[in-house]
């Protein structure tokens, strides 16, 4: 599987992560890093993952800190979205669900539309129950905390 990691051939987002290739960061702090897709399918196109190794979607839990972390990952790339496309009418922000995620390691995917070429919205749809695209704000109900998360 694509993005699947081996001892010989470490996770390409966790070196990322931590600053130990050329990607030019457009965010960081102790939690989540934030740079451009090199694959681009929108006017602007940045990708927000965990410092730490989170493989996928499917790894996060109903518990304060994965919808925390969500939270923040989420709130990192609306800000950086306005900064630099303030002039986009139209955002999205999710996650591709297994099978169909590029690299096992969690990535938002940060988008102002449109969507460059047109046909590329198809890699952004959500197919049910089937998985593909997850929006944000829908991941975020599914792994809403039951108890009260403390301010």
């Amino acid at each position: 599987m694509a993005g699947a990691t081996s001892p010989s051939q470490p996770c390409i987002f966790c070196q990322i992560a931590r600053n130990s290739t050329s990607t030019p960061l457009l965010h960081s702090d102790d939690k989540v890093v934030a740079f451009q897709d090199i694959k681009p399918s929108a006017f602007r196109h940045y990708l927000v993952i965990p410092v730490e190794h989170i493989p996928t979607v499917r790894d996060l839990k109903r518990r304060n800190e994965d919808y925390t972390l969500v939270s923040h990952m989420l709130n990192v790339g609306q800000m950086l979205l306005r900064r630099d496309a303030p002039q986009s009418n139209q955002y999205r922000f999710g996650f591709h669900q297994p099978p169909l995620n590029s690299v096992d390691h969690l990535h938002l995917h940060c988008l102002a539309l449109p969507f460059i070429p047109r046909w590329k919205h198809v890699k952004y749809l959500s197919l049910g129950p089937l998985g593909g695209f997850i929006e944000a704000e829908k991941l975020l109900e599914k792994i809403k905390p039951l108890s009260p998360i403390p301010s």
